[in-house]
Formats: C-alpha cells, sequence, structure tokens
C-alpha cells in the first residue's frame, strides 16, 4: 500500500482514465477496490488505499469492483451478494434503496436486483424487511418500548406501515407478538 498522492486523489475525483494500470485505490469501509476511471461515487479521502497492482489490492484482503472491474474479471455472483447483504446487515435501520445499493456495492441497480434475487431467492427490499422485522421482534420481547420508537429504530418511519409489515410478515400486529411472548414468559 502506498500513501495516497494529490495528483492520484485528483484522478480518483476526475474519474481520470490516463491513470488506469498506474494504480488501484481501495476502500476500507467497502472492501472494494477500484481503477482511477471508475464512474462509482468518490469515497471519504481519508478511507482509501493506494496499491500499484490489482494483485497487491487483492492480496491485502480487498475485492474488485462490479462496475469497473478492475482485473478485467467479473465478480462472482454469490461474492458480490456477499457484500450486498454484508452492507444491508450493517445498515439495515438506514434509508436503503436499489440506487443506494448499486451505488455503494458498484454495480447497476437492476442487476444488482437480478443478481440478489438469483442468488438468495429473496429481493433486496425482502431482506432488509426480514431484518427490521427480525429485530423489531427482538426489541418487542427485550424492552418495554412504544411500538412507535422501535419501528423508527428499525427504519421504518411510518407506524402504520411498520404495523401493517408486522403484521403480514409474523401474522400478528407488535403488540400481540409483545403480549404473547409475555405472556408465554410468564407461564415459564
Amino acid at each position: 500500500m502506498n500513501i495516497l498522492s494529490e495528483e492520484q486523489w485528483q484522478a480518483i475525483l476526475q474519474n481520470d482514465s490516463t491513470f488506469d494500470d498506474h494504480f488501484y485505490y481501495a476502500v476500507k469501509t467497502t472492501k472494494i477496490f477500484c481503477r482511477p476511471s471508475c464512474k462509482s461515487k468518490a469515497p471519504k479521502k481519508e478511507n482509501v488505499f493506494i496499491h500499484l497492482s490489482a494483485d497487491q489490492a487483492l492480496s491485502a484482503g480487498f475485492r474488485p469492483c462490479k462496475r469497473c472491474k478492475p482485473t478485467g474479471e467479473r465478480l462472482p455472483d454469490l461474492e458480490w451478494v456477499s457484500v450486498i447483504k454484508l452492507y444491508i446487515d450493517n445498515h439495515f435501520a438506514d434509508s436503503i434503496n436499489l440506487d443506494l445499493l448499486a451505488e455503494v456495492c458498484h454495480g447497476s441497480p437492476y442487476h444488482l436486483q437480478r443478481t440478489f434475487k438469483k442468488v438468495l431467492d429473496i429481493t433486496p427490499l425482502e431482506y432488509v424487511q426480514k431484518l427490521r422485522i427480525t429485530e423489531a421482534q427482538k426489541q418487542l420481547i427485550h424492552s418495554d418500548q412504544a411500538i412507535t420508537n422501535i419501528a423508527m429504530s428499525v427504519g421504518i418511519s411510518n407506524v402504520s406501515y411498520f404495523v401493517t409489515l408486522f403484521k403480514k410478515k409474523t401474522g400478528c400486529t407488535p403488540t400481540e407478538y409483545r403480549y404473547q411472548y409475555k405472556s408465554h414468559s410468564e407461564v415459564l
């Protein structure tokens, strides 16, 4: 790994293809590396590492970008979906949509949706909803927080939507779920 020069930083910001194959940049937060010409959203400067070859970046544990394909090969679908899944796992309470996922995970929204569904048999949105409901169930069981607060903490600001989604996924409302669990635990 080399230190990022101002010239390299400007090449990244300007997607300058004249620097391709002279260096590669890796982003520590996504564990992905790119060519300077990559059209992905510019990372934060403090998260960038410079590598002189794709092999060097691979050896350091970074994965090739799906968008600019710095190794000349496509990232296998299973590995790419694991990157997408990891991002969702760590950000499910944030506002997430296909465009954001595609930007962060270096692909197109359409390809991301199709590949995710093909590999996991579930769409990214369904996966986000599943994580949110699972977390809400934990909070309903282990806290006395208001339903509104739980909805907000799992990334759903519309409480009516939260209750509807929760009932669709679990078969009961959040209040009923909490009551069933509390009643069951008192019997034990």
